[in-house]
């Protein structure tokens, strides 16, 4: 599937500098709009852009790329204490004002996008209607644990690849990423070679990594930033809106990873792709669109 054009794009003030945000739709449609959080930190919007098909449905989509990455302002010389869940979940509110939706929308988050969203839905604001978390760990202890049991997955000479340049500190080897992508096309996204979109996205992760070696690390499985000991698993109990969880049978977010939210959420339900990894979006759009425009649909 093709995806639309946006709508409308611009750009919003946080704090002086500049989220850059896109619209697929009409906002001021009777239907409440979608608002899509990117994954990473610091992965930007493009690997996302297949959910605007839900603009087809009849609401808006919005997607914006995150402070320090993609389109938004880069603050490449900005510290650890700089980089946190805070300054997201404040930017986040921010656009939801700037854009005049703070008053009713719903929230889709991805990967870091879902643990945002999750922070941003224990809060309880008045605004949230529904909720997806797709792809998304309850805590970084669980996803740690599950990283390191699909990394003993992999072909030895992989593993072994891993292991020998983390200890050197030389992560960024041409050896050390060719085995990234052996776990990548298995638990990231299995259309290989990758759609543009999604290679757009790790391209501008190469470009300016600051947002995520910063709070992750090197990669999706080795990770040592400031998020390692994140959890909300404590505060799961404490959303009120309608929540649907989405993840791949074959996802680096396994089953361990997401059960929390199935366990805590009070109004929650879990949909697990079968023939998908990290990226169901892409790697099964039509029924994934079809899954989260129905689901939106109940709670219009």
């Amino acid at each position: 599937m093709s995806i639309p054009e946006p709508t409308h794009a611009g750009t919003v003030d946080f704090r002086g500098w500049q989220t850059w945000y896109r619209v697929t739709g009409d906002l001021d449609s009777a239907r409440t709009p979608l608002v899509v959080l990117h994954g990473g930190p610091g992965a930007a919007h493009n690997y996302t852009l297949r959910i605007a098909g839900i603009a087809a449905q009849g609401r808006a989509v919005v997607h914006y790329d995150q402070l320090g990455i993609g389109n938004s302002t880069h603050l490449p010389d900005r510290g650890a204490d700089f980089w946190t869940v805070q300054l997201f979940l404040d930017e986040l509110d921010n656009l939801l004002a700037a854009l005049g939706i703070a008053e009713r929308y719903h929230l889709l988050g991805q990967s870091w996008g879902g643990m945002l969203a999750a922070e941003h839905a224990v809060r309880r604001p008045a605004g949230l209607r529904a909720l997806v978390i797709a792809n998304s760990p309850a805590s970084m202890e669980l996803w740690l644990s599950e990283a390191a049991r699909l990394r003993a997955g992999l072909p030895a000479d992989v593993q072994e690849t891993l292991l020998a340049h983390e200890r050197a500190g030389t992560t960024d080897h041409p050896d050390y990423r060719a085995a990234e992508e052996v776990f990548n096309a298995r638990h990231v996204c299995r259309i290989v070679p990758n759609p543009p979109e999604v290679a757009e996205t790790f391209a501008l992760i190469d470009a300016d990594p600051t947002v995520y070696h910063t709070m992750n690390g090197p990669n999706e499985f080795h990770v040592v930033g400031t998020l390692k000991d994140w959890t909300v698993i404590d505060r799961l109990d404490r959303i009120t809106a309608p929540t649907l969880l989405v993840s791949g049978r074959y996802d680096e977010a396994t089953e361990a990873t997401v059960q929390p939210y199935a366990d805590r959420v009070p109004d929650v339900r879990w949909t697990i792709f079968e023939e998908s990894s990290h990226m169901p979006h892409v790697e099964e759009e039509r029924d994934y669109l079809r899954l989260v425009g129905a689901f939106l649909d109940e709670h219009e």
